[in-house]
Order: structure tokens, then C-alpha cells, then sequence
């Protein structure tokens, strides 16, 4: 080819490829510095917990704690690490860009071929493009030989597009070159390619916080206003008593080890980490743990028709004539299936040349070997090649001549072939795109008549009735020797229907059920779309259906009406930003599926980006936050569930870790305004927050969800955590336990036993409260067996921590470090009862509110 360049033959000079590059910039889709790793590192310890957490540290470190200091400092940066891993995954969503550009192109310079990094290209340059090869910038074609480029990653659109010299020379940075070769010509490089665009809108889209992680920064918060508050108090009663300063600090440093729950961050990321392994075992892959909860605050899936809630196996089954209804036997793509007329096998000259426009007007590959079907391309021009199978063994593919490519503009795509002496083109489309564009029509025995009103309100009908029926319907026309697409002659409408995937409406009912509306976007006919939808029960009326077209044309009204929408038909993939955010104004909670490279902003739009992993990019792979392994709308819809069994189980262990925190707080705040010693020593606090809270809360995490779980409605969007009571039940259970944990470290003393022993008492009835309160917490269920049993983790769990209990108060060497004795009857005695109280006076409470 470089010997026929013609007037190519030069390119670019070296000296005016060097100025370009000066110019316009290099070849990359940068759009700002991303943040280094050690930054992302820094980020994460920000968090005012975290920022608690590190002073206490510091304090403890100075006061020759060392253990304690130790302990906390290892949280801190485990927290950090599993936070900086996530964030930073998240930081790559662009870098994938790069790898759709040719890490070499071929490029003529001084009027040699040379073969340099795709960086590199610059405007004017003369590329090469050649099978196998991808695009590296923007052009325009300057020469071309059977040249056809797959864009599917721009346009979603997986038909091979045709390019020439004078109608279809555009090219795009990143596309495909399926077959044939050229010569391009480059206009456009880096952020100014169309790709580039679309990188420009996927950076500018705002990734807002999710609601776990508001949620936390509330609590937080609250944790550190409650923490100073009290030390302020401890200090002032300690000023007051003249106490000894050492003593104080001692005292901040319980406190703040007692009033912030050291394991939350921890069980929160195992609870949604388990959460993460459950979803993958049912086909959904989450990339950012956070997203996990947000699931279960969803109450709009946004979901594409075609693979997610459909087998994309398209099937004809109905051919409708001006004077024939044909029923089509078989499903999927098995060649058995009779095509019958009134049910008899029909065969004539008419649907010879339907079968010949099957045949020709396709792009797709369908082979026999043995028993099984080899097949390749699109899901529709395949069903037609199946179609063609039933009704003749084999239909001769003719010569090609020229291609008019489908582009979703024209709705339609044509093909000229070599018929004998003549040609014919053959076209098929969408109706409404072609059938003002019919003059004639074929009869069943092959004569051609005029296409009168009379015969077009027959086919407007049947193509309605059609629609309806929940089947895609493609017209298909012919024309004897021309390339105009104009007076053609009509040889009948073929309906096909991709059928549901198994388990999607029950799915949808499901959702249904649980207050999350399902929104079905497709480029089907609005009749279509509505017959499928209602097939789904997605919708029920007709008005719920919207195109993109009016969308486009009067967006204000489709958003002020967009809670009654449920089908989006005839859309561009580039119109799912505007539906995200139209949804997302209205204070919804949205996850939207995609694809191609165009649906990443949409995706990354979404509270919960959805990417299909077997046809998905990776631009949108890594823009999502779930992506579908098996791409099925059921799966979406288990995440849901999962999602929600994981925020309750949230609740439920900050629940117990809060209540039981307050409870040490709170048993420190009693015994100094009573004047007494330290209640409980920074170690042995340390203790009880780690193993006593940490063991069960984490099985916490694992407990089941409620029967009732996918029939309540979604969370609202600024629904705190701690609604529906639980601040209350968690301050006055904290309050029980912190009241009765003072008397029995009041009961020893008074009785005259020694501090240590005192010490130990309280310490117990600290841990024996708590873990009777654990059980309490797994469930809303009041019998004791469903409490003992209803988890086996957290039975184990409890079994575990008291069993170690007993060993720091048994073992002698682990007493000298914990600062405990061991305990005889009379002390059980006094633990025991001041356990039981609590829990005791909390039923009691229950019942009668």
C-alpha cells in the first residue's frame, strides 16, 4: 500500500511531526495528576475516630502503656491499609483508556513507514490501519480497501461498520479494524478524540460518599463529642479533688479507650468483605466494599433489556406479507421448527426472496459441525441465518457488491449483490425508518404490485400487532438493479422476540415487593418495549413508556413525571447520564447496568454502577462498583437482599459495641463522681472492646436476615443509623449495664475486699453482661431459643470469649498482666446478679412500650 499513496506518499515530515507534538500535546488521555499512593495512604487516617484513636495512642505511649499504645497503633494502620486498598483500585477507573490505543502504530513520515508508539501520533499524521489493528486518534479515511471497523466500544452497537472514502470515513481512537486496510488521516488526538470525551465526563462525574460512610462520620462524631465531654467533666471533678495528675491521665486514657469502639472499623470491613464473598458466589462481584450497603438503600435498578433481562438468543417467530401470516416454530437457535401457513408448511417465490434477504442482508456466521451450531455475530441477523436453515438446508450467499452499514440513525442496513446478470439490494430495518420508503410489494408468487394506502394501513397494523406481542419486528425490502434506497419493493415484516431470562420476573416481583422499582431501557419500538415490559411486570400502562426522543425533546417534563416512568425505548446509550440524573434529582437511590465504553459515566453516575462482565469494557468495569458475572438482572436483585441482611447486621453490632462502650464509660464517669478508685484499668478495657465486643460483633456480622427482609421498603436516603429507636435502646441498655457494673465494683470494696479483687469483679460483670446482651442483639425474635441458636457463629463466638475470660482471671501469669485475681463463690455470686439485671430489666422495658 505505501507504494500507492498517491499524494499521501510524504506524511508528515519529521520537522512537522515535532511541531505538532509541541503543539496539540501527546497521544494520552490524561485528564488531571491522579493522587499518588502515599496520599491515598494519608487520606484514610483523616476520619475523626481514627484521629481519636491515634491521640490515645500518643497518650498511652507517653504514659509508659506501651502494650495499649502497641495494640491500637497495629488497628489504626489495618483500618488505613484495607481502606487505602479499596480507594486506590477505585483511582484506576481511567487508566484502562490507555489500553484501547495501539501500543505501536504504523505511520508515514518523509515518505517512509515507520512504526512508532501510539503516544506519539499526532494531528496530520498519515496512519496505516490494517486488520487486527486499533485505531490510535480520531481520523478521517483517505483510502480504503474493504475496510470495516468494530465501534461497538463507542456506540454499543455490535455490527462491523463499513467505512469509505466519501460517506463513512470517520474513525475513532480505540475501535477495531475487523477486515481490510487503509490509510487515515488524523484530525484528532488525546482528550480532543471522541473517546477523550467521554474520559472528560467520566472524571467530571462526582462520586459522592455512600450512605455506611456518612452514617460512620455521623458516629464519629457523636463518639467524640461524648468522649470529650466526659473527660471535661473527669478533669473538673479531679481539679476540684485536688487529685494526682498521673491519676487523671490515667483516667483520660480509660475513657478514651472505653468510649470509642475500637473494633467497629474492623467488623464493619469484615462484615461487608463476607458480604463481598457471598455476592460473588451468586454471580456479583462488588469492587468497593462500601458499595455493598448502598445495595441495600437502592429503590430504582435501571437495567438494559437485551442480555440482562433477556437471553439475547433472539428467535423469529412470526413473518408477516401483505397477504400472509406465517408462524414460525423452535426457539433459540435450533435449527428444528417448521414454518407453517395455516398450519400447513409453506414454501413460494415470495418468501424465497425473504429468505435471500436473510441470507445477504447479515453479517453473522452460522455453521453446523456434526451436532453442534458455530456461531458468530450479531443475536439478530443469527436468528435470521436460523430462519433461513428451517426453511431451506442451504440458501446460497451471493456475490456482495456494495454495503450501506446499519448506524442507529438510519435504523437500517443494506446489502447489493450479484443476482445473474442483474443485481438486487436488500435492506432491513427498523418499520418506521423504511417503510416510507416502499413503492411496491411482492406477491406470494412473485409479481410485484403497487404499495397503495390500503395495503400500508394493512402492514402499519400488523407491525402494531406485532409490537404487541412483545416481538422485535424488522421490515424487509428489495430493489432490482439500483443502490437507491428509495421506491423499494416490501417483502414482509419478521418478528423475532428475545426471550426472558429464566427467573428475571420472579426477580422483578421480588424487588417489586421490596419497594425497588425496576426501569427497563431499550432500543426497541416503544410497542415493543411496552409488550416486554408488561410481559416482566415492569409496567402495566402505556404511559409509562417514554423514547429517547421525547427526552430529548422536553426533558423538564420527563422529570417532573420520572416516578412514573418505567421503559425508556429507542435510546441512545448516551441518553442513561440524563436518566441517572434525572432519577437521582427526585432523591432516588440508583443503580444502573452498562456496557460499552459510553455507559461509563452513566455507571459511575449511579450510587451503584452496575458493568456487565461477560460483554462489558473495561472502562466500565472499572468505573462500576458491581459488575454481574453472569450478566442477569436476578442477580442484581440478590445483591439487593444481601445488601440489606448486611446493614442490619451493622445495626446490630453497633448496637451492641455502642451499648456496651457506653456501659465502660459509664461505670468510669460513676465511680469518680462516687470518689472511688479507677474502676477498670486502660488494659483491661483494651480487653473487653477486643475480644468480649470484638468476637461477638463479628459474628454478629454473619447472623441471617429476617423473614420480612425483602418485604420492607428501602431505607430512605437520610434515614440515620440510628433510627427506629436504636439510640434509645443503646443509651439505656448502656446506662443498666454501666449502673450495675459501678455495684459490683462498689459491693468488694464495701465488704472490704481488696482493689485488685474489686477490680476483677467489675471486670467480669462487664464481659458476662455483654455477651448475654450479644445474644439479645441477633435477633427481633424474644425466645430464647431463636436468641441461643438462631446463630451458630455468635454462639461459638460467646462460648470463645468467656473461655478466655476464664483463663486471664485463672492463669496466673496472664493475671499479673490484666492486674486480676481469681474469683470464688461470693464474687460469682454478685456477678451474676449484676449480669442478669440488665437484661432482665431491658425485657421488662420492652414489653411494655
Amino acid at each position: 500500500m505505501v507504494n500507492n499513496l498517491k499524494s499521501f506518499e510524504k506524511g508528515l515530515s519529521l520537522k512537522e511531526a515535532e511541531e505538532n507534538l509541541e503543539r496539540f500535546g501527546i497521544n494520552e488521555i490524561e485528564i488531571e495528576k491522579r493522587k499518588k499512593p502515599l496520599s491515598i495512604f494519608l487520606d484514610q487516617f483523616k476520619d475523626i475516630l481514627v484521629l481519636i484513636l491515634a491521640v490515645s495512642t500518643a497518650l498511652s505511649f507517653l504514659l509508659g502503656e506501651f502494650l495499649d499504645a502497641i495494640v491500637i497503633f497495629f488497628l489504626i494502620i489495618l483500618n488505613g491499609t484495607l481502606g487505602f486498598i479499596q480507594e486506590y483500585k477505585a483511582e484506576r477507573a481511567l487508566e484502562s483508556l490507555k489500553n484501547y490505543i495501539s501500543y505501536k502504530a504504523k505511520v508515514i513520515r518523509d515518505g517512509k513507514l515507520e512504526v512508532i508508539e501510539a503516544k506519539y501520533v499526532t494531528v496530520g499524521d498519515i496512519v496505516v490501519i490494517e486488520e487486527g489493528d486499533r485505531i490510535p486518534a480520531d481520523g478521517v479515511l483517505v483510502e480504503g480497501y474493504s475496510l470495516k471497523v468494530d465501534e461497538s466500544i463507542l456506540t454499543g452497537e455490535s455490527i462491523a461498520v463499513d467505512k469509505d472514502v466519501h460517506t463513512e470515513n470517520k474513525l475513532y481512537m480505540g475501535t477495531y479494524v475487523v477486515k481490510g486496510k487503509g490509510l487515515m488521516r488524523v484530525t484528532s488526538i488525546g482528550l480532543n478524540t471522541k473517546m477523550g470525551q467521554i474520559a472528560k465526563v467520566l472524571v467530571e462525574t462526582q462520586e459522592t460518599k455512600t450512605p455506611l460512610q456518612v452514617r460512620l462520620n455521623q458516629l464519629g462524631k457523636i463518639l467524640a463529642v461524648i468522649c470529650i465531654a466526659i473527660c471535661s467533666v473527669i478533669v473538673i471533678l479531679g481539679i476540684i479533688r485536688k487529685q494526682n495528675i498521673y491519676d487523671m491521665f490515667m483516667i483520660g486514657i480509660s475513657l478514651a479507650v472505653a468510649a470509642i469502639p475500637e473494633g467497629l472499623p474492623a467488623v464493619v470491613t469484615i462484615t461487608l468483605a463476607i458480604g463481598v464473598q457471598r455476592m460473588a458466589k451468586k454471580n456479583a462481584l462488588v469492587r468497593k466494599l462500601s458499595s455493598v450497603e448502598t445495595l441495600g438503600c437502592v429503590n430504582v435498578i435501571c437495567s438494559d433489556k437485551t442480555g440482562t433481562l433477556t437471553e439475547n438468543k433472539m428467535t423469529v417467530k412470526r413473518i408477516e406479507t401483505v397477504d400472509m401470516s406465517i408462524e414460525v416454530e423452535g426457539t433459540g437457535y435450533d435449527l428444528k421448527g417448521r414454518i407453517l401457513l395455516n398450519g400447513r408448511i409453506v414454501k413460494n417465490q415470495l418468501l424465497d426472496y425473504i429468505m435471500m434477504c436473510a441470507v445477504n442482508c447479515n453479517n453473522a456466521e452460522l455453521e453446523k459441525i456434526r451436532n453442534d451450531l458455530k456461531t458468530s455475530g450479531d443475536p439478530t441477523e443469527i436468528a435470521l441465518l436460523v430462519l433461513a436453515k428451517k426453511y431451506k438446508e442451504y440458501i446460497k450467499r451471493e456475490e456482495k457488491v456494495a454495503e450501506i452499514p446499519f448506524d442507529s440513525n438510519k435504523r437500517y442496513m443494506g446489502v447489493t449483490v450479484k443476482y445473474g446478470d442483474s443485481s438486487i439490494l436488500f435492506i432491513k430495518g427498523a418499520f418506521e425508518s423504511l417503510i416510507g420508503r416502499c413503492k411496491f410489494y411482492m406477491c406470494q408468487d412473485g409479481t410485484i404490485k403497487e404499495l397503495t394506502s390500503y395495503e400500508k394501513r394493512i402492514i402499519a397494523k400488523k407491525n402494531e400487532l406485532m409490537c404487541s406481542a412483545a416481538l422485535r419486528v424488522l421490515l424487509m425490502c428489495m430493489k432490482f438493479n439500483s443502490q437507491d434506497v428509495d421506491d423499494m419493493i416490501f417483502l414482509g415484516l419478521v418478528g423475532m422476540i428475545d426471550p426472558p431470562k429464566r427467573g428475571v420476573k420472579l426477580a422483578i416481583s421480588k424487588a417489586r415487593k421490596a419497594g425497588v422499582k425496576t426501569v427497563m431501557i431499550t432500543g426497541d419500538h416503544k410497542l415493543t418495549a411496552f409488550a416486554i415490559a408488561r410481559e416482566l411486570g415492569i409496567a402495566e400502562s402505556f404511559e409509562e413508556v417514554v423514547t429517547g426522543e421525547e427526552l430529548e425533546k422536553d426533558e423538564k417534563f420527563i422529570e417532573k413525571n420520572i416516578d412514573n416512568i418505567s421503559v425508556f425505548a429507542r435510546v441512545d446509550p448516551l441518553c442513561k447520564l440524563k436518566i441517572v440524573r434525572l432519577l437521582k434529582r427526585k432523591e432516588n437511590i440508583v443503580a444502573m447496568t452498562g456496557d460499552g465504553i459510553n455507559d461509563a459515566p452513566a455507571v459511575k453516575e449511579a450510587d451503584i454502577g452496575i458493568a456487565m462482565g461477560i460483554s462489558g469494557s473495561d472502562v466500565t468495569k472499572e468505573a462500576a462498583s458491581m459488575i454481574l458475572l453472569d450478566d442477569n438482572y436476578a442477580t442484581i436483585v440478590h445483591a439487593i437482599e444481601e445488601g440489606r441482611i448486611i446493614y442490619d447486621n451493622i445495626k446490630k453490632f453497633v448496637k451492641y459495641l455502642l451499648a456496651c462502650n457506653i456501659g465502660e464509660v459509664l461505670i468510669m464517669l460513676f465511680t469518680s463522681i462516687l470518689n472511688l478508685p479507677i474502676a477498670l484499668l486502660p488494659m483491661q478495657i483494651l480487653w473487653v472492646n477486643l475480644v468480649t465486643d470484638g468476637l461477638p460483633a463479628a459474628a454478629l456480622s454473619l447472623s441471617k436476615g429476617d423473614e420480612d427482609l425483602m418485604r420492607r421498603p428501602p431505607r430512605p436516603k437520610k434515614e440515620s443509623l440510628f433510627a427506629g429507636g436504636l439510640m434509645q435502646e443503646i443509651v439505656l441498655r448502656g446506662l443498666s449495664i454501666g449502673i450495675f457494673a459501678t455495684l459490683s465494683f462498689y459491693l468488694p470494696l464495701f465488704k472490704g475486699y481488696d482493689l485488685t479483687t474489686a477490680r476483677t469483679v467489675a471486670f467480669a460483670t462487664l464481659v458476662i453482661s455483654q455477651l448475654i446482651f450479644a445474644f439479645e442483639c441477633s435477633t427481633n425474635k424474644r425466645n430464647v431459643f431463636s436468641m441461643l441458636f438462631g446463630n451458630i457463629y455468635l454462639l461459638i463466638a460467646v462460648i470463645s470469649s468467656f473461655v478466655l475470660f476464664l483463663l486471664v482471671i485463672y492463669i496466673p501469669q496472664l493475671g499479673i498482666v490484666f492486674e486480676v485475681s481469681p474469683l470464688k463463690s461470693l464474687e460469682w455470686g454478685i456477678i451474676i446478679i449484676c449480669s442478669l439485671f440488665p437484661s432482665l430489666l431491658h425485657n421488662i422495658f420492652a414489653k411494655n412500650i
